[in-house]
């Protein structure tokens, strides 16, 4: 961790769960770090500017604000994020209006108006996206179509800035958080589908990626992480499989029963059955 000492660290989503556990070890490690946040907390440790980062006009100013303050910019961890369900079979809803916004289309204003401060520093960006960016699960379709587009986004970023900046995507799963609050309320839990990993995992490996020698391009934050990379990379089909014998294990055990947005699927499944 002495390679973070003296580095200068924007942090956005700085008050969620790992906003603030990544956030206070970046600082303990001897990082100068700001946080973007939709509520300030200036005098936090370490400090939030408060921003709506799905604003065009207001993301910039404070991102200039949080460099100006640091000096300067090493690294640009976008991890702001939201989720919540949303079927692929129905028309897309305010809900997954906001997971576009907040989960894409933030991180690349934020990036952008980051950049000139990165490249002079020859910094680092890492995106915090999911493993359903590569392993997509159904009824949750706006999170992992806005983390997809989030690494393709970095994956673009790389070809176009990687001489100057280094471009990292970090994959958690699932971690207990409020950002699956909405969804277990419409009675669609992940539990038994995801398997559950610890936030300090997930904050470990983004610190993987600030300090290794050379960026990495694609960083799982655990091991079972890596197998299932490396399983949707190169053998697609057989992910799909695993994913759809899971599915028909929950709608078999009626876990989704009472969940009104599952009604389809289940109905489908169970036609199939029949």
């Amino acid at each position: 961790m002495s390679a973070l000492a003296g580095r200068r660290v924007l942090v956005t989503g700085a008050r969620g769960t790992f906003g603030r556990r990544l956030g206070a070890a970046l600082t303990d490690a001897g990082a100068h770090v700001v946080g973007l946040d939709l509520h300030a907390d200036t005098d936090a440790t370490p400090p939030v500017l408060g921003v709506d980062l799905t604003d065009p006009a207001a993301t910039p100013a404070a991102v200039a604000a949080a460099v100006d303050r640091l000096g300067g910019l090493d690294l640009l961890v976008n991890n702001a994020g939201v989720g919540g369900p949303a079927p692929a079979e129905l028309a897309p809803d305010e809900v997954v209006r906001r997971q576009i916004e907040v989960n894409l289309l933030a991180a690349w204003r934020t990036t952008a108006a980051a950049m000139p401060a990165l490249e002079a520093a020859r910094g680092r960006v890492i995106f915090v996206a999911s493993r359903m960016a590569v392993l997509p699960l159904p009824l949750a379709a706006a999170y992992g179509v806005s983390k997809r587009a989030l690494v393709a986004y970095a994956d673009a970023l790389r070809h176009e800035v990687g001489t100057h900046v280094g471009v990292s995507v970090v994959y958690p799963s699932m971690v207990a958080s409020p950002i699956h609050d909405s969804t277990v309320a419409a009675g669609l839990s992940l539990s038994g589908v995801s398997r559950p990993e610890p936030v300090e995992g997930v904050v470990a490996a983004i610190l993987r990626a600030a300090t290794a020698r050379r960026a990495p391009r694609d960083v799982a934050t655990t091991r079972r992480g890596r197998v299932e990379l490396a399983l949707a990379r190169h053998a697609p089909a057989l992910a799909d499989r695993l994913v759809r014998r899971t599915v028909a294990g929950r709608v078999a055990a009626g876990d989704l029963d009472g969940a009104a947005l599952a009604a389809g699927m289940v109905r489908r499944h169970r036609q199939t059955r029949g």
